[in-house]
């Protein structure tokens, strides 16, 4: 499967325990996107579109309506990377 960068850095956050909060519009569409890492940073490189990308690979899913996580076949499909929190 393609994963581009972009993709793998916000699937590393949220396999650290991080999480992507967001806003739907009254027809159920998502319409804004935070993602924030497992200290509460936000991550500036998470848009909606990557999101959608992410949703539809089912690299993520939200339970119960909560904020949306990595899945289990997102965590399979992450790449190993060393502590990004160093340097």
């Amino acid at each position: 499967m393609n994963i581009s960068k972009i993709e793998q850095r916000v699937l590393h956050v949220l396999a650290q325990g991080g999480l992507i909060r967001f806003e739907r519009a009254s027809n159920g569409r998502l319409t804004d996107v935070d993602c924030f890492t497992h200290d509460g940073s936000v991550l500036s490189d998470c848009n909606l579109e990557i999101v959608r990308k992410l949703k539809r690979k089912r690299l993520i899913e939200s339970r119960n309506s909560g904020p949306y996580r990595i899945s289990d076949r997102g965590r399979r499909s992450v790449r190993a990377q060393p502590d990004n929190r160093t340097g």
